[in-house]
Parts: structure tokens; C-alpha cells; sequence
């Protein structure tokens, strides 16, 4: 099992920047793939940005790919996502999630996470 606590949620007016955490605690070595997903209001839980916690490697929905940048602090157990350039399209609940190792894992599928943090709002005004 692996807890998982995001911050850094808020409101920010469009063309802003706001840097989201996710701190994880627990049987962290159990698990590879570290995404970040959004769910807006009467829309279902979307992809935004995942990386692996070995080597690294980074993947971004088309969405936000340019505007946003996926990273995380092995030391600290801790993954973070900048986001810059916002739009009020943005606006979510923002959900931190971590899979285990699998092959051939499908980083982009909500089915391959099996922790999920509670989330944290993000609202973008025009």
C-alpha cells in the first residue's frame, strides 16, 4: 500500500502558472509509474501527465504537452507538476496516482494505477 498526499491546488487566473505535489509514503519501491490525472464536473477521469520513478522517462496527454512538465524527487518520494500557461479548460480536480511495475503497462489507462491520492482543486478563471 503507498499513501499519497497532493498539494499545491488553487485558483489562478488564465496565462498563470501553479506547481502541484505529491508526496507518497509507504511501500513506495512497489511501485514504477507515477501519473497525474483530472476529473472536471460530469466528466470522466482524464490523463494529464505520468513518469516512472526509474530513469525517469516522461509522458504528457496532447492537451497539456509544452504547458505543463512532470517531475519527481526519488530522495523525497515526492512527484510534481508545473503548470504554466493555464485555461480555464484546465479546471479540475487534480489526482496524483502510482502503479506497479507491469509489462507492458499502458502509463495513459486509469486501470494500471492502483493508489490514488485524494485530489486537489485546480480552477482556472477567464
Amino acid at each position: 500500500q503507498v499513501q499519497l498526499v497532493e498539494s499545491g491546488g488553487g485558483l489562478v487566473q488564465a496565462g498563470g502558472s501553479l506547481r502541484l505535489s505529491c508526496a507518497a509514503s509507504g511501500r513506495t519501491f512497489s511501485r514504477a509509474v507515477m501519473g497525474w490525472f483530472r476529473q472536471a464536473p460530469g466528466k470522466e477521469r482524464d490523463f494529464v501527465a505520468a513518469i516512472l520513478w526509474s530513469g525517469g522517462s516522461t509522458y504528457y496527454a496532447d492537451s497539456v504537452k509544452g504547458r505543463f512538465v512532470i517531475s519527481r524527487d526519488t530522495a523525497n518520494n515526492t512527484v510534481y507538476l508545473q503548470m504554466n500557461s493555464l485555461k480555464p479548460e484546465d479546471t479540475a480536480v487534480y489526482y496524483c496516482a502510482a502503479g506497479p511495475p507491469r509489462s507492458g503497462i499502458v502509463v495513459t489507462a486509469t486501470r494500471e494505477y492502483v493508489d490514488w491520492g485524494q485530489g486537489t482543486q485546480v480552477t482556472v478563471s477567464s
